[in-house]
């Protein structure tokens, strides 16, 4: 035994230049299609996807205005498409209907409305493709079938205009989780990216999430304050999730998942979905993109009303300050640091492909996830572990959630209003 090894170290020593890198790419190949066998029997369930806010923005709106079908990587900028998606082995996918924080909640509740119309009329272009999805059991069904299950999952709890009612009107719609907040604050919860108002969730923010948990719809922490998402961990009956978060310990971005908060998985029985976003993972991007923030500031004061001046002065700091490159490796700093930290059980994906300009080298597009989990299975991950955090870990938790609402069914509808006072000043 001990004679076979040395002799395989030997030859590997040998290889260099082309031989080594053809050697490498032979193993990646094969590990890779390891994990894509692996995803044939359990279905990888992304968190996160603005697939539906990127056809708003560049094809009106329209699934027909670009061909899903084809490999979009050279014509577009979109991260996703369906021969991307079926290399990448997705066999479920949570198309965000984010809509931006700066509309007025009733315009908000009206283009969220107009995003879930979208992902249908998605699922409708492509109907041997895509199967709407509202249950975990119909996550199962559907990867069985071959096609990729289309879950709908809101970014923006201003998308309520703080109605509950317009909240279970949501839910029958079909979105199935809902971020409490996205880069702004809200009138009854705190965003990680904004001024706190709430010291958390509000008393009326704690009646959203338990009305969320009687109806089976997930609550997101994404974008939460840490303090929101302790509230939200403490009132809620029903696991919660985060769709798209990354660890700060690892990266230091107020969006991303403190270790505290992380040690409260296991008792929760939650899940924190990973994601790829540069800023989000690595320190040296948002330490970059921090310094350039502070310096667009600084010329803005010191050029009021000159934005040509403004425009030249960023163009020389960013000449001399390039900006660095998020790998792949960080992807996996932050999955390992989750499992470490939270636990097998409590780690999942959310890429927020088509919601990002950039992302990291090694992780382009949707193809990146067998990339991704045979870079772990290299690092000593075993099968039962990509099953885990590729859809276990989901289906479980989306179960858990629903059986609290099955719990609470003979539960009347709440009620509950925000108070006329609105947030202190």
């Amino acid at each position: 035994m001990i004679r076979t090894a040395l002799l395989a170290a030997v030859s590997l020593a040998v290889l260099t230049g082309p031989a080594l890198a053809q050697a490498q790419a032979r193993g990646d190949a094969a590990g890779q299609e390891r994990v894509l066998q692996i995803l044939r029997r359990t279905p990888l369930i992304d968190g996160h996807n603005d697939l539906p806010w990127a056809l708003r923005q560049s094809f009106g709106n329209d699934p027909y205005r670009v061909d899903l079908a084809t490999n979009l990587e050279a014509t577009t900028r979109l991260h996703t498409d369906i021969p991307r998606l079926r290399a990448g082995g997705v066999g479920a996918q949570f198309w965000s209907v984010y809509v931006p924080a700066s509309l007025e909640p009733v315009e908000a509740a009206k283009a969220t409305f107009e995003q879930i119309d979208t992902v249908k009329r998605i699922a409708s272009a492509y109907p041997s493709v895509f199967e709407i999805a509202t249950t975990a059991d119909d996550i199962v069904r559907i990867h069985k079938a071959g096609r990729i299950a289309s879950l709908i999952g809101m970014e923006g709890g201003y998308s309520i205009d703080d109605s509950l009612g317009l909240l279970r009107e949501f839910y029958d719609s079909g979105a199935r989780y809902m971020t409490l907040t996205h880069s702004k604050t809200t009138t009854w919860a705190d965003s990680a990216t904004d001024a706190p108002k709430w010291g958390g969730l509000s008393p009326f923010g704690e009646q959203v999430v338990k009305e969320m948990n009687r109806i089976g719809m997930m609550v997101d922490l994404s974008h939460v304050s840490e303090e929101t998402m302790t509230d939200a961990i403490r009132v809620s009956t029903a696991p919660v999730i985060f769709s798209h978060s990354s660890a700060r310990a690892v990266t230091g971005h107020p969006r991303n998942v403190p270790d505290a908060v992380l040690r409260q998985m296991p008792a929760n029985g939650g899940i924190v979905m990973v994601t790829f976003v540069p800023g989000f993972i690595s320190e040296a991007v948002r330490a970059s993109g921090a310094a350039r923030g502070a310096e667009m500031t600084r010329l803005t004061a010191l050029n009021p009303g000159d934005p040509d001046a403004v425009k030249a002065g960023m163009e020389a700091f960013n000449a001399a300050n390039p900006a660095p490159k998020a790998t792949l490796d960080d992807v996996v700093a932050h999955i390992q640091h989750v499992r470490d930290v939270a636990g097998i059980d409590h780690v999942g994906l959310g890429g927020d492909f088509d919601g990002v300009d950039s992302l990291p080298e090694g992780v382009e597009s949707v193809e990146a996830y067998p990339r991704i989990l045979a870079e772990l299975m290299r690092r000593g991950w075993s099968e039962a572990d990509i099953r885990k955090i590729s859809g276990e870990n989901l289906l479980r938790t989306m179960r858990a959630v629903e059986a609290a609402a099955t719990a609470q069914r003979g539960e009347r509808p709440s009620l509950a209003q925000l108070p006329n006072d609105g947030a202190p000043e």
